[in-house]
């Protein structure tokens, strides 16, 4: 990982500003006013979803971006193929985060392949794992980033409603690349746990950026019992 996004990125803030298929917030302007909204209280960096939405906020916001691409909706489906991930550099993201699992991708292609194709196309990957040997893998495997963002999300890895600070922890003692805490990070205070456990940067997402799943919160809290 190149040091100059390293230091920027280093016990800081990274948000991630997406809407899920169907809410009225996906809208590609509205997520780049998003990403501004970030920076302006005081994100580090922002990660978004899909190559337009990449283009606009790369040519918007001053800040690192990280770009995927969710194409599906089982299986590997964050930045699936290498085909997906070059889609990424092509629209100006500087790391390209990707499933990282051990499950199958749809192209038949390793991990490894694509985290070849992103830095030879000269930007950074950040690997989406699950479990404490993905992770391992994955930086193996040339991983520059390796996020906990599917730990809970996958068979195999611990199902819970907080933040999986011990597998942040594990990696973060074990590997030499930087860990960064993603997942079900609710409140400042278990952002700023992931920090103590070792976690490089924090990713927030829903507790930040989604007001339709926090309506449905409080609406559910409001009609409880």
């Amino acid at each position: 990982m190149t040091l100059p996004l390293a230091a920027a990125l280093k016990g800081r803030l990274i948000v991630s500003c997406q809407a899920p298929p169907g809410d009225p917030m996906r809208h590609t302007d509205t997520l780049v006013r998003m990403t501004l909204a970030a920076r302006a209280g005081g994100a580090a960096a922002v990660r978004v979803n899909d190559p337009e939405v990449v283009a606009a906020t790369v040519a918007a916001v001053d800040l690192p971006v990280i770009g995927l691409w969710k194409d599906g909706d089982s299986g590997v489906f964050i930045t699936p193929t290498v085909r997906h991930a070059l889609a990424l550099v092509e629209a100006g993201a500087a790391v390209v985060a990707a499933d990282a699992t051990a499950r199958p991708r749809p192209d038949g292609s390793a991990f490894a392949d694509l985290v070849e194709a992103v830095h030879e196309a000269g930007a950074l990957v950040m690997a989406d794992v699950s479990t404490f040997d993905e992770g391992r893998d994955a930086a193996e495997q040339g991983a520059d980033l390796v996020g906990t963002t599917l730990s809970g999300y996958v068979p195999g890895s611990p199902v819970q409603t907080a933040p999986d600070l011990a597998l942040v922890a594990d990696l973060a003692g074990a590997l030499a690349v930087p860990v960064i805490a993603e997942g079900r990070i609710a409140t400042p205070q278990q952002a700023a746990e992931a920090l103590a456990a070792g976690a490089h940067s924090v990713v927030v997402g829903t507790a930040i950026t989604a007001p339709t799943a926090l309506t449905a919160t409080f609406v559910a809290g409001l009609t409880a019992g």
